[in-house]
């Protein structure tokens, strides 16, 4: 009467086997990342339903809508994120290993 109706089993769905590597990393096919435009900076939400993972690409809000205290927080470290904004990510690094390894030593 109104046409067929398929089970999702009959549908046929973009289906790619993967292999994870030994830390549970796993490859997005290009082909999948291309069309839900997951790139490098993308945020994925990935979720265990029903014994499988589902991967969701994340779109931020095109407004900040968070919680008080977090904007507080963002808020307080202003100075420090502009005293950084002149390292690179290797100079944050090895000044954040430098006092980790300083507290390490006072704790002895």
């Amino acid at each position: 009467m109104y046409g067929e109706v398929l089970a999702v089993s009959d549908v046929e769905l973009p289906s790619k086997i993967v292999r994870p590597l030994r830390s549970g990393q796993i490859t997005i096919p290009v082909a999948f990342r291309e069309k839900l435009g997951i790139s490098g900076d993308s945020l994925l939400q990935v979720t265990l339903v029903d014994g499988e993972l589902r991967i969701r690409p994340l779109v931020p809000a095109q407004t900040a809508a968070g919680s008080p205290w977090l904007k507080e927080l963002y808020d307080r470290f202003a100075a420090v994120r502009e005293e950084a904004s002149g390292s690179s990510e290797g100079q944050i690094d090895a000044a954040i290993d430098r006092a980790v390894e300083a507290v390490r030593r006072s704790n002895d």
